[in-house]
C-alpha cells in the first residue's frame, strides 16, 4: 500500500535564516490582495484573501485557480521553453532531448490525431471482442493494465510497511472509473446527477468507437453493474486511511489457495513477474467481489468493461472528438472546468508524465542552483530543532515516547530540489506512430522499470516520489523522509526579498506541515526506520486520539456546500499536519525574532504578517463540483477551511487579531484542538 503524505495544492519550501546577513526587507504583504470590510475574526479567509480571489476569477480552464496555480502556471511556461528548444532541433536519435521534442511534436499534431480517429486502439479492441472463455479475461486485463489502462484491482510495488527496507507487491481495490464508492452508492441528487451523466458518457464513447446505438446501451449497463459491484464492498478514502486495515501480507502459495478464483499465474505472468514469494492484499473484501464476478459475470458483459476500461484510457489521447467527450464528463460534469487546457500545454504535460525526471534534470539546470540545496538543507534543520522543542513542551506525552519522537524526528531524511541521481530514459522508444502508441510504450516502460528496480529488492532510499519540477512535497512514512522539490523553492511562496515575518509564515507553516506527517494520526504509527508498529508508551495514543477526535469532531460539522458537509475523518492527518506546522513555525519564528526583531510594517505587527501570510496560501476560487469532488475523495480540507477551520484552533492568531467571544470564528479554549 501506497502512504505518502501531500502537500496537494500547496507546498514546501524555505525560509530566510534569522542570522543571515540581508538588506532591508519588504514584509512581503499586498494590501490589494485584502479585504479588510471583512472582520479578521468574521472570516480570516475572506479578510486575507478577498482582494486576491476578486482579482482571480475562476479561469474557464480551471476547476480550481489559487497561489498554487499561479506557480504552476509558471513551471508550464518554464517547461514549454525548454521543450520547444528541443522540439525545434536536431538531435541524436535516441538522445532524452531527442525522445523530449518528439513526444512534443506528436502531442501537437491534431491533424494526425483527428485522421487516426480511434484507429490507434482498434487492434486492441478486436482482440478483446475475440475473447470466447471466462480463463482468457484475466491474461487480457493484466495485459491491458500494463498498457495503463485500469482493471478489476490494482497492482503495485512500493515498501512493506513492517518491513520498511524491502520491496512487496501489493494487489488492492480498483476498476471504478468514477474513483470513489460513493458515486456508484450514494443518493443525493447531485450525485445520481453525476451517475446519470455517467451512463451518457459511456454509451456516448461506445458509438464514437464504433458500436451501434443497441450494443452501446447494452455495454454500458453492463459496465456500471459491474463497477457498481466493485463499488459496494470497497473501502472509503477515510477507510483507507488506516494502515493496519489495509496490509494483509501473506505468502504467494496463500495468496493462490485462498483467493483461487482470480488465475494469479496467469495475471503475474501477463504482468512479467517472476519469482514472487509473498504479496500483500491491501483490501480484501473487494477483491473477494472480483472472485465473484468473474465466476459469475457473462464473459461478454467484462468483455464490454475491458473495452470500456480501453477507450476510456485512450480518449484523452486520440481524436478531438474523443478527447473532448471525455473531458465534458470528467472535467465539466465532476469538476466544473469549463474548457479544455491549450493544447501546449497539454504537451508540457504530456512530456512530463513520460519523462518527469529527464526534463526535471534539464529543469534544474537552468532554474536551481546546485548550491542553493546546502542552504535548503539547513533552512529544514531549523524548522526540526522548533518541532523538537515543541515534543518537548507537550504534557500529554511521556518522556519515554517523547525521547523515541525526538530519535524518529533527528533520522529524518531530507530531500531537497533534485535527486542525487537520474532515472535513464535509455531503453524508452518515442516515434511518430500515433499519440496513444507512445503513451502505451510510456506506460510498459514504466511498469518494466519498477518491476525491474523494486521486485525482491531493497527499497532504494535515493527515489524520489515527486519529479524536481513538480509544485508539491511530501512526507514517506517508511522511509521516514521529507521532501522538498525544485519546482515550488521559488515565489510566490518563498520570497527572497521578503522579511521572516513572511516567510515563516507561508513557507515555515509548510516544512512545519510536512515534518508534523510523521507525528500524525497516520505517521505516528511508524518507527524511525520506517515500519508500522506500536512504538508509544502506554496511554500516550489514547491521549492522542482524545486530542485528534477534536479535530476530526470540528471539521466534521463544516458545511463545505449547503447540502454537503466535510469529512473530518478523511482530512485528519492533513488538518493535524496544518496545525503541527502552524505552531512549530511560529515558534521558530518567535526564535529568530529574539536575534533580529522586527517592526510593525503597513499597520500590521509581525505576528499578524506571519497569519495573513499562512492565510494567502489558500487563496483561490472553486467551483462547486470541485468542491464536491475533492470532498469525496481528497485528504486534505478546502483551503477555506485550511485557514478559517485552523485558525480558530491557534491560541497566537487570536492573541495578534484580538480575537473575541464577539466574533463567530471563536472557539472557546477549552473546547480548541491541544497537541503541538
Amino acid at each position: 500500500m501506497k502512504l505518502k503524505f501531500f502537500w496537494s495544492f500547496v507546498v514546501g519550501a524555505v525560509l530566510s535564516a534569522a542570522t543571515d546577513a540581508q538588506p532591508t526587507l519588504k514584509d512581503g504583504i499586498d494590501l490589494s490582495d485584502l479585504d479588510q470590510s471583512v472582520k479578521p475574526g468574521e472570516s480570516f479567509y475572506e479578510y486575507a484573501n478577498g482582494g486576491w480571489n476578486k482579482k482571480h476569477p475562476l479561469p474557464p480552464e480551471n476547476p480550481r485557480y489559487g497561489t498554487f496555480e499561479e506557480l504552476i502556471e509558471k513551471n508550464t511556461e518554464q517547461l514549454q521553453g525548454i521543450i520547444e528548444t528541443y522540439a525545434q532541433g536536431h538531435y541524436a536519435e535516441g538522445s532524452l532531448e531527442q525522445k523530449v521534442g518528439e513526444l512534443y511534436n506528436i502531442v501537437m499534431d491534431s491533424v494526425k490525431q483527428n485522421r487516426e480517429g480511434y484507429d490507434p486502439i482498434k487492434s486492441d479492441l478486436e482482440t478483446i471482442a475475440a475473447i470466447k472463455y471466462r480463463k482468457e479475461v484475466i491474461p487480457m486485463m493484466a495485459s491491458l493494465m500494463r498498457k495503463g489502462v485500469q482493471g478489476y484491482f490494482s497492482f503495485d510495488i512500493d515498501a512493506d510497511i513492517k518491513n520498511s527496507s524491502m520491496n512487496l507487491v501489493g494487489i488492492g481495490q480498483d476498476g471504478l472509473s468514477l474513483g470513489e464508492r460513493e458515486y456508484y452508492l450514494d443518493q443525493d441528487s447531485a450525485t445520481v446527477h453525476v451517475r446519470e451523466a455517467f451512463k451518457v458518457y459511456v454509451k456516448k464513447m461506445f458509438v464514437l468507437c464504433g458500436f451501434s446505438e443497441a450494443d452501446a446501451r447494452k455495454k454500458m449497463k453492463a459496465v456500471l453493474d459491474i463497477e457498481t459491484r466493485i463499488a459496494r464492498p470497497s473501502y472509503s478514502a477515510a477507510q483507507r486511511r488506516v494502515p493496519e486495515a489495509n496490509y494483509h501480507k501473506m505468502t504467494y502459495a496463500d495468496l493462490q489457495k485462498n483467493y483461487a478464483g482470480i488465475d494469479w499465474d496467469s495475471f503475474f505472468k501477463a504482468m512479467g513477474v517472476k519469482g514472487l514469494t509473498e504479496v500483500c492484499l491491501s483490501q480484501i473484501e473487494p477483491i473477494r467481489e472480483v472472485e465473484k464476478i468473474l465466476a459469475e459475470v457473462p464473459v461478454e458483459e467484462q468483455k464490454s468493461y475491458m473495452e470500456w476500461k480501453l477507450i476510456d484510457a485512450a480518449a484523452p489521447y486520440l481524436s478531438d472528438e474523443l478527447r473532448e467527450c471525455s473531458f465534458d464528463f470528467y472535467s465539466r460534469t465532476m469538476s466544473g472546468q469549463q474548457q479544455q487546457r491549450p493544447r501546449w500545454k497539454r504537451a508540457v504535460a504530456s512530456v512530463e508524465s513520460a519523462m518527469g525526471e529527464g526534463l526535471g534534470r534539464l529543469y534544474v539546470e537552468k532554474y536551481f542552483p546546485a548550491a542553493a540545496k546546502a542552504r535548503m538543507l539547513k533552512l529544514v534543520k531549523n524548522l526540526q530543532s522548533a518541532l523538537a522543542a515543541r515534543i518537548q513542551a507537550q504534557d500529554w506525552m511521556s518522556d519515554e515516547t517523547k525521547k523515541v519522537a525526538l530519535d524518529k524526528l533527528n533520522a529524518f531524511y531530507v530531500k531537497i530540489g533534485y535527486p542525487n541521481k537520474w532515472r535513464d530514459y535509455s531503453g524508452l522508444v518515442i516515434k511518430n506512430d500515433s499519440y496513444w502508441a507512445n503513451v502505451v510504450r510510456c506506460c510498459e516502460f514504466d511498469m518494466a522499470y519498477m518491476i525491474a528496480h523494486k521486485l525482491n529488492k531493497p527499497v532504494d532510499r535515493e527515489d524520489w516520489f515527486m519529479t524536481p519540477q513538480t509544485v508539491n512535497a511530501y512526507y514517506n512514512p517508511t522511509t521516514n523522509e521529507i521532501c522538498f522539490p525544485a519546482g515550488i523553492l521559488q515565489p510566490p511562496f518563498f520570497d527572497m526579498s521578503a522579511d521572516d515575518a513572511y516567510n515563516y509564515g507561508a513557507i515555515g507553516v509548510v516544512i512545519g506541515h510536512e515534518m508534523t506527517h510523521g507525528f500524525d494520526d497516520q505517521g505516528r504509527q511508524f518507527d524511525k526506520n520506517g515500519n508500522l508498529c506500536d512504538w508509544w508508551a502506554p496511554g500516550d495514543a489514547e491521549r492522542f486520539e482524545a486530542r485528534a477526535k477534536v479535530m476530526k469532531d470540528f471539521f466534521d460539522q463544516i458545511s463545505v456546500l449547503p447540502d454537503l458537509k466535510a469529512n473530518g475523518a478523511l482530512t485528519l492527518g492533513e488538518n493535524l499536519a496544518d496545525h503541527g506546522g502552524l505552531m512549530v513555525a511560529y515558534h521558530a519564528f518567535q526564535y529568530a525574532m529574539k536575534e533580529k526583531p522586527l517592526k510593525t510594517e503597513d499597520c500590521f505587527t509581525p505576528e499578524q504578517r506571519f497569519f495573513l501570510a499562512y492565510a494567502h496560501l489558500w487563496a483561490g476560487n472553486i467551483s462547486d463540483e470541485r468542491i464536491r469532488f475533492c470532498t469525496k475523495s481528497d485528504p486534505h480540507a478546502l483551503g477555506r477551511w485550511r485557514v478559517d477551520g485552523e485558525l480558530p484552533h491557534i491560541d497566537m492568531w487570536y492573541d495578534a487579531f484580538g480575537i473575541t467571544e464577539k466574533d463567530p470564528m471563536f472557539i472557546p479554549k477549552e473546547k480548541r484542538v491541544t497537541i503541538w
